[in-house]
C-alpha cells in the first residue's frame, strides 16, 4: 500500500519531465545538465500586483536529491491567471549547490524559453528576450543555452494573462 502511495505521489513529477524531454530543444539539457529542479504546476495570477508559487523536486543524475518550492512577485500593467510547469537545468556542481544554498534566486533579467504554443518576452536589466512557437508540435525551435550555468524552460498549461511586469523568483530548497 505504502509502493503505491509513493509511486503515485512521484507520478506528477515524471510525467512533467516526460513532457519536456518531448522538445529536442530540452533534450540535449538531459543529457548534458549536472542536475535540475522540475516544477508540475506553477500558479500565477494578477491584478496590477502579483504572484505565483509552485513545489517541485532537485535531482542530481536521475535521482531526487532535495525539494524545493518557489515564489514570484511581480509589480506592473498586469491582470490575469495561468498555470505552467517549469524545469531549470544546472550545468554543474557548483551551479547546483548554489541553488542548494536555499536562498537562490532569478532577478528580473533572467529569461525563460517557453515550449509550447504560446508567446514569452521579458525584459530586464541586461537586455530583452523574446519567444514563441507556433504549435506544440514545433516545441523547442527556440534556441537555448545556459545562462550562468542555468537553463529554464516553462510548458504552458493553461489560463490567459496579461503582463508587462517586473517580476523575481526565489527559491528554497530542502535535502532529503
Amino acid at each position: 500500500m505504502l509502493l503505491c502511495a509513493t509511486a503515485g505521489a512521484q507520478e506528477p513529477y515524471q510525467a512533467t519531465v516526460d513532457i519536456f524531454k518531448k522538445s529536442p530543444e530540452v533534450q540535449k539539457f538531459f543529457q548534458s545538465a549536472y542536475g535540475y529542479a522540475v516544477f508540475p504546476t506553477i500558479g500565477k495570477g494578477a491584478i496590477g500586483v502579483g504572484g505565483a508559487h509552485g513545489k517541485g523536486r532537485v535531482y542530481q543524475n536521475n535521482r531526487h536529491v532535495g525539494n524545493t518550492s518557489m515564489t514570484q512577485l511581480s509589480i506592473g500593467l498586469q491582470i490575469g491567471g495561468q498555470a505552467f510547469s517549469e524545469i531549470i537545468f544546472f550545468a554543474s556542481k557548483a551551479d547546483l549547490r548554489r541553488f542548494q544554498t536555499g536562498k537562490f534566486e532569478f532577478g528580473a533579467q533572467a529569461s525563460a524559453v517557453a515550449i509550447t504554443a504560446s508567446a514569452s518576452a521579458q525584459v530586464g536589466t541586461t537586455g530583452m528576450a523574446a519567444g514563441a512557437s507556433g504549435t506544440s508540435d514545433q516545441a523547442g525551435i527556440q534556441r537555448a543555452k545556459y545562462n550562468n550555468g542555468i537553463a529554464i524552460f516553462t510548458h504552458a498549461k493553461g489560463g490567459l494573462m496579461y503582463e508587462a511586469a517586473v517580476s523575481g523568483q526565489k527559491f528554497n530548497y530542502q535535502p532529503l
